[in-house]
């Protein structure tokens, strides 16, 4: 089973994400899960949201999990929270930062000797969206790191999640996805 586990604040579109996740991989046959856990219910509040895909039935229904994928979609949670809570030996980390992969592990001592992997989604959602919302760049990342999809067939299953949204809107995240596919180190 795989595992993921998202480190935000309410509003960076953490919940979406996971759920748009959840909504494409089911539609390649596997079995999947999106939820989250919120401390507050305000804007601004830490929070995390969950993924488990498995090829078959899940029957764990708990937050606990030992991810194989840690994302981190608001830097500041990399120093304020502890995002290596419950990792495994292998555990892959993917943190949107403008810093590059050493500053980051020389500025956040528990990721030394870890799998890092680094983009600046909040710039790249900026630039591409018009809004901080590093949801969609960092599954274009992800896709990258993780193998788990192919990057085009992964968009277009995406696109009809993000269905009912103007096609500019839509448009924009496609870009976004494959940008941070193209710029995660």
């Amino acid at each position: 089973m795989l595992e993921i586990r998202w480190h935000s604040r309410a509003g960076q579109g953490a919940v979406t994400g996971a759920k748009g996740l959840a909504d494409v991989i089911s539609g390649t046959g596997k079995h999947v899960q999106a939820f989250a856990f919120y401390g507050s219910a305000k804007r601004g509040a830490a929070m995390t949201a969950y993924n488990r895909v498995s090829d078959s039935e899940i029957l764990n229904h708990e937050k606990f999990m030992h991810p194989d994928y840690i994302l981190v979609i608001d830097p500041a949670l990399t120093y304020t929270t502890d995002i290596t809570l419950n990792e495994k030996d292998d555990t892959v980390y993917i943190v949107t930062t403008h810093m590059s992969t050493q500053e980051l592990i020389e500025s956040q001592p528990k990721l030394k000797g870890k799998k890092v992997f680094t983009v600046n989604c909040i710039k790249i959602a900026q630039e591409t969206i018009g809004r901080p919302i590093p949801n969609t760049p960092m599954l274009g990342a992800l896709l990258k790191v993780s193998n788990i999809l192919e990057i085009d067939s992964f968009k277009e299953s995406m696109k009809k999640v993000l269905g009912k949204l103007p096609q500019k809107i839509i448009d924009a995240n496609m870009i976004a996805i494959q940008r941070a596919f193209d710029e995660v180190k």
